[in-house]
């Protein structure tokens, strides 16, 4: 019979399964993290566990926060289990499991998030760190500013001590930290963004400027905003995550699988002080931006493309991508031929090793990762991950035809039915405009690229407008399998 988790029953897990040695009732508080989903348990709440199993960041335990209603049931599932989480790590060959104690205390979900904003303001905390969606920094997407006029930036640019978004609680605690002379706390974004800092400091003082200008060269001369690369591939938690948990013997309501890889690449830009990540594996770097272009265009990019794909082709899982030949050939084609000539070499990986180590975790047949949790916002993570390799191309005069295959792939998705006739279903924030547009571009394809908040002027580069136009035409008129074949078939273009 399985064990339900808490501080009271981790004496009787099982011996196999790893535990805190660290006294919890001692730990004390120095993070604050908005938005405990599944990879902050697997990623930032790891790196602080292995320091404490070492004794070391007793002072940086971490609060969970949220600023959304659904946050609700996350905390009150952490909390019914003293914030406890088990994190299952599959590899091919093996899978093992370790609990995790790393968070202490959860903050009450409430409509102002006063108590956030109280947290926050304590002066314990000294890192505040988020993972709230590449799409979740109000930034404009034509512009790559900040867009203030988003309702949630307006109300709380009206409304600063009773904010509804994560950086107008931020915003408030930092004025509370100002005006009692306790000084800044970091800023650190845990999101997959280029320059994650830069785009967190961007929304932060662009939002305290709406309200409070000296507040906002305060925090823009006093607190820091380190970069960082995050990576580890983290399914969502569904029945066969709770069924294998308890085949561990542990009765866990929301535990947390993930994949036998992890990295995490920090800038060392911290005003408060920080834990000792490096001592946990983490690297900590004056320059982040060569692995974290890297990471993003050949994983995230790489990933928007087999998912887009194997929606198509109702292929279920990422790893199904890798077994299917025809999108693993086009995967290895557009990384090999027209994101990796982007791609500068890091410490421990070339481009080259780098794509035999995602054909490696992408085909990791125990993560069931699903293709459609991956192509999840793709009006966001095709911006982020795929357009700016789209424009390298172009202007390096290096081959774009499968990016632009990729994207056509997507535009057909959002139509909202797969070549079977099966339904997808809405899967991004502007699934309805994105719907539209692709019922247009079914038979005008240059629609599609002339959402300008997603492409700027790439439906004015004919070499890639051309490509796109092809291949959506193809698709349609073909099938996806018939486009990937002869993309596959045709010698490399420029």
């Amino acid at each position: 019979m399985a064990v339900k988790l808490s501080n009271a029953t981790l004496g009787e897990l099982p011996v196999t399964v790893p535990v805190p040695t660290y006294d919890r009732s001692k730990l004390t508080a120095g993070i604050v993290h908005i938005g405990v989903g599944n990879f902050h348990r697997a990623h930032q709440s790891w790196y602080i566990h292995r320091l404490m199993q070492q004794g070391l960041a007793q002072d940086w335990a971490i609060v969970g926060a949220g600023v959304r209603p659904y946050d609700d049931r996350m905390r009150r599932e952490l909390a019914r289990q003293d914030y406890l989480s088990t994190l299952i790590e599959l590899d091919p060959s093996d899978r093992s499991a370790e609990v995790v104690g790393s968070m202490i205390d959860y903050v009450p979900i409430e409509e102002g998030n006063g108590a956030l904003i109280e947290r926050m303001a304590q002066p314990d905390i000294r890192i505040v760190a988020l993972t709230v969606t590449e799409g979740g920094y109000y930034i404009d997407p034509a512009t790559g500013g900040f867009d203030a006029t988003n309702p949630d930036i307006v109300h709380d640019a009206a409304n600063p001590d009773r904010p509804k978004t994560a950086f107008g609680a931020m915003v408030a605690a930092l004025r509370r930290r100002r005006d009692a002379a306790i000084g800044p706390f970091t800023c650190q974004c845990c999101d997959n963004l280029q320059h994650n800092g830069t785009v967190l400091r961007q929304t932060l003082i662009s939002l305290a400027r709406l309200s409070d200008p000296e507040l906002a060269d305060w925090i823009d001369t006093t607190c820091t905003f380190p970069n960082a690369m995050v990576d580890c591939i983290v399914p969502a938690t569904g029945r066969k995550e709770l069924a294998l948990v308890a085949e561990f013997g542990i009765e866990d309501a929301v535990p947390v699988t993930h994949e036998s890889f992890r990295q995490w690449v920090i800038e060392d830009d911290f005003c408060a002080g920080r834990p000792e990540w490096e001592m946990a594996g983490a690297t900590i770097t004056d320059d982040v931006h060569a692995f974290e272009k890297m990471k993003i265009r050949m994983l995230n990019g790489g990933h928007q493309v087999i998912s887009d794909l194997g929606e198509l082709l109702s292929v279920e899982t990422i790893s199904g991508t890798m077994e299917h030949p025809g999108i693993r050939a086009v995967f290895e084609k557009i990384e090999r031929e027209e994101i990796l000539p982007h791609i500068d070499a890091v410490p421990g990986f070339t481009p080259e090793a780098y794509i035999d180590l995602l054909l490696r975790r992408f085909g990791n047949p125990i993560i069931v990762d699903t293709t459609r949790r991956v192509a999840f916002d793709g009006s966001s993570r095709h911006p982020g991950f795929v357009l700016g390799s789209v424009r390298d191309g172009l202007v390096a005069g290096t081959p774009v035809e499968g990016l632009a295959l990729a994207e056509a792939g997507w535009a057909r998705m959002c139509f909202g039915t797969r070549e079977d006739g099966s339904t997808i279903e809405p899967n991004d924030p502007f699934w309805d405009t994105l719907q539209a547009v692709a019922r247009t571009a079914r038979d005008d394809p240059r629609a599609w690229l002339e959402q300008r908040q997603t492409y700027g002027n790439l439906a004015d580069h004919p070499r890639f407008a051309d490509a796109f136009e092809k291949w959506l035409r193809m698709i349609w008129v073909d099938g996806t399998a018939a486009a990937m074949d002869a993309y596959l078939k045709a010698g490399v273009s420029r």
